[in-house]
């Protein structure tokens, strides 16, 4: 494997601090390296030096001129005034151009014949019809279907899934993806794994969601107090082996420390000594003391905040309703909380989970039906805009503004600095303006700001979006043990596996389906075949079936994955057939050529469907 791009002793320093210094880093064609580490060691800084975002203080990056780098970042920027076609097509890339016209042609109700038919002439001449069908799955599985649309008009979300569609579209040499998760649904998540798992893509990027992560990358490095550690291999090797590198680090600073106490020791006791002799010995002292105030005892967010008590009483959903501009959101849904509900809420963008929020923590009376909610309910909504923080504020004084004082779990009670201590914001960014915290430093202070509330309802809207890990794991941690009612909202299966017992499945046309387990439960119960489905009810408690279920084929399956081999190898057979049509065809012959182009188009979609199908019972 040959090296792609390499960063040679680099260092870079933001609000005159050194994220690192003296950073080496390469990476290889056919790598798929996640970066890992706590918020605010610099990861993001890292991928930008690499995507030569902008120049290192330090050190420089090396890679041949002719590599192409995609870059997408967390809050992408884009041209002013741009629609998403002048984005998403490139004006040196012939083919997509042409696709340009053809796309923005056929949304026309009364396209001209002629340039249809040249369109038509010129996508055959340079192959485009099979890249124009790529690119419109990408764009559909993305969400994006009015190419006229300004980019100024769409949400942050919308955005973000837009600047991705790009990057897949380019393909290039390689990708440099900062939480490339953000903003897409399981469905698309999963989608986006096979994709860029196939071929031989080079791969470098950040993400929490740790399944994603196990299941596109190969490499782990991971950025510790601006040092670089390379394993080879996923991210349960990975844990093995960085806790066999912290256990002799922390063998190695107690040594240290041990040995610092007795030279310390020395240097008081014996001033005179200190002669040309002992120089050596005075310099190793400091040598030592150096070390030694590098590393810091591993610390931890500590979440073990008071819980306001909880009646008997919770929540009722009376068979509310909703609709917006003549679309239904959620139609005749009922429900009873109960004491530690762990409810799941799933379902693709824009089927209505932040409108389900909203109802039922108050920000928004349902058109129909009723909202009961219990005299000792106390809500506390992670939102997933996060708050709006002002940037030029201390970070200490706006936890000072909701309380000075703190009740915790254990009964004590502790000041705003002492918490803020406890969510790792020590003295030195406590006192410092919010603008200098990272993306992920600054969505801890919102949850903390969130549990300050003392909630005994928990509601967490996308709360894995730019938190490290570490973070994660403790969130986990706490959940774990959390009385009350938790709603989540994840597009982090494995947060969703761990922490739900139950989902709320936004269907889309208004429809609520109730679902018992978690949601690799409810996966694993979408592929087993319904015998009767007029028998599905828009609203199900049925039990999941158990995993083993699956784990060996039915007669039925084995029948069915049989089917399936010989309807893709026909569908290939004919898609091959049908291309050579389409290229013979005269292009004068408009109705010839559309139909071939609708035939061809609906049968890729099947071998998309009967692929996938396939995968799954031939994994089982």
């Amino acid at each position: 494997m040959s090296t792609l791009i390499a960063a040679e002793n680099l260092g870079h320093a933001y609000h005159d601090e050194w994220l690192f210094k003296n950073l080496t880093l390469g990476i290889q064609t056919g790598q798929r390296v996640a970066l890992v580490g706590i918020n605010g060691a610099g990861k993001s800084t890292l991928l930008k030096l690499l995507a030569e975002r902008f120049s290192p203080l330090e050190g420089k990056i090396v890679k041949n001129k002719s590599v192409k780098i995609g870059f997408l970042d967390q809050e992408p920027s884009f041209p002013e005034n741009y629609s998403i076609s002048d984005f998403i097509f490139s004006l040196e890339n012939k083919q997509q151009q042409l696709i340009k016209e053809y796309e923005e042609l056929i949304e026309d109700p009364n396209p001209d014949e002629k340039t249809l038919n040249r369109l038509y002439e010129e996508l055959s001449e340079h192959n485009a019809w099979e890249y124009e069908h790529e690119i419109k799955t990408i764009l559909s599985r993305m969400g994006i279907n009015h190419l006229q649309q300004k980019i100024a008009t769409l949400s942050g979300g919308q955005k973000k899934r837009l600047a991705l569609a790009k990057l897949l579209i380019e393909d290039p040499e390689i990708y440099v993806l900062d939480e490339p998760t953000n903003h897409l649904d399981i469905d698309t998540i999963e989608w986006l794994e096979k994709l860029l798992t196939s071929g031989n893509k080079t791969i470098l990027l950040v993400t929490h969601d740790r399944y994603f992560l196990d299941n596109v990358c190969n490499t782990i490095v991971e950025l510790d107090r601006g040092k670089i550690y390379n394993y080879n291999g996923n991210y349960a090797y990975f844990l093995e082996k960085k806790s066999e590198r912290e256990a002799a680090d922390e063998s190695t600073f107690q040594k240290n420390k041990n040995l610092l106490k007795k030279e310390l020791e020395w240097m008081r006791r014996m001033p005179a000594a200190r002669t040309t002799k002992s120089q050596s010995r005075i310099d190793a002292f400091y040598d030592l003391e150096e070390k030694t105030k590098q590393r810091t005892d591993n610390q931890k967010v500590t979440l073990n905040v008071k819980m306001s008590r909880q009646g008997n009483k919770i929540l009722e959903l009376d068979h509310i309703g909703q609709s917006f501009d003549g679309k239904n959101i959620i139609n005749d849904f009922s429900y009873t909380f109960k004491r530690a509900d762990r409810i799941g809420l799933a379902g693709k963008n824009g089927t209505g989970k932040s409108t389900l929020l909203n109802i039922i923590t108050g920000y928004l009376q349902p058109e129909k039906g009723k909202v009961s909610t219990g005299d000792t309910t106390v809500y506390g909504y992670y939102k997933q805009g996060g708050l709006a923080f002002n940037e030029k504020e201390r970070v200490i004084d706006i936890v000072k503004s909701d309380a000075e004082y703190i009740k915790m779990a254990d009964g004590q009670t502790i000041s705003a600095s002492q918490l803020l201590t406890l969510f790792l914001f020590p003295p030195k960014k406590q006192h410092g303006m919010v603008e200098k915290l990272s993306g992920g430093e600054k969505k801890r202070l919102h949850l903390m700001k969130v549990l300050m509330q003392n909630p005994n309802f928990l509601i967490l809207d996308e709360p894995t979006n730019d938190l490290d890990i570490d973070t994660l794991n403790v969130l986990e941690e706490f959940l774990e043990n959390f009385p009350g009612v938790l709603i989540l909202v994840s597009h982090d299966r494995y947060l969703l596996d761990k922490m739900s017992e139950q989902l709320f499945i936004m269907e889309g046309n208004g429809a609520v389906a109730i679902y018992n387990g978690n949601y690799s439960e409810y996966r694993i119960s979408l592929d087993i075949p319904k015998e009767k489905p007029e028998q599905k009810q828009k609203q199900t408690t049925a039990s999941p079936a158990p995993a083993a279920a699956v784990k060996k084929l039915s007669y039925k399956e084995q029948r069915e994955l049989e089917e399936l081999e010989n309807r893709i190898a026909a569908v290939e057979t004919e898609l091959g057939t049908l291309n050579a049509s389409l290229l013979k065809t005269d292009t004068s012959n408009y109705l010839k050529l559309q139909e071939l182009t609708k035939t061809i188009e609906t049968l890729n979609a099947e071998l998309e469907e009967k692929t996938e199908r396939w995968l799954i019972l031939s994994e089982a």
